[in-house]
């Protein structure tokens, strides 16, 4: 009797091994197979980076990082783009808009700080999203002498909610794996000792 269970199941188990087995080659063949999940990096911090000083202490990082976002938006051409296209590099992302006041006024030490520190390690990336039409950016950009930002939108802002962007300006530094280490919800000085101190920690640890 013992040995009638035991060869019983040892078949059952041998069908479901096969059944599994046959339900993946049916999914491999279907082109259904899961795709793998991105693995989030710890930061080591967690809050403001011990380098901040001033506004700078509203920069929070979070102690894991958060899965990237693959949202596209267009350039001023119509063309589509998403921020996979910056993997590679730390990027500071700003989401922005033309008639916000705190936008506008942090966005020339935003392209100080391009200036000072953009390269192969590192870029600020400004995105307009909702109502923003490209000669008000252009009229705005040539106002304020700002000369190294790109003209980015979101129109319909499908980018921001997908980032869960509830107020402008935001900012927020994605890892070179395009994942969101850190965030700040205002405006800010992005051209500080301070400002550059932590970008140059984060390039160059």
């Amino acid at each position: 009797m013992q040995l009638r269970s035991a060869i019983l199941y040892a078949a059952i188990a041998a069908g479901a091994i096969y059944a599994v087995s046959n339900i993946e080659a049916v999914k491999d063949a279907l082109g259904l197979k899961s795709a793998p999940q991105e693995v989030t990096q710890s930061t080591g911090l967690s809050g403001p980076h011990p380098l901040a000083e001033g506004l700078m202490l509203k920069l929070s990082f979070h102690e894991t990082a958060k899965p990237a976002v693959n949202t596209p938006f267009t350039d001023a051409d119509g063309n589509e783009h998403t921020l996979a296209e910056y993997k590679g590099k730390y990027v500071l992302v700003n989401i922005w808009a033309t008639w916000c006041p705190p936008c506008r006024q942090e966005m020339p030490s935003l392209d100080r700080l391009q200036k000072q520190k953009g390269g192969d390690n590192f870029e600020v990336v400004t995105i307009a999203t909702g109502r923003n039409t490209v000669p008000a950016i252009n009229k705005f950009f040539e106002t304020a002498n700002i000369t190294s930002l790109p003209v980015l939108l979101d129109p319909k802002q499908t980018l921001a909610r997908s980032m869960n962007v509830l107020g402008l300006p935001v900012s927020v530094i994605l890892n070179p794996e395009g994942q969101e280490i850190a965030r700040l919800t205002g405006g800010a000085e992005w051209d500080t000792d301070s400002t550059f101190a932590i970008i140059q920690s984060l390039i160059a640890p």
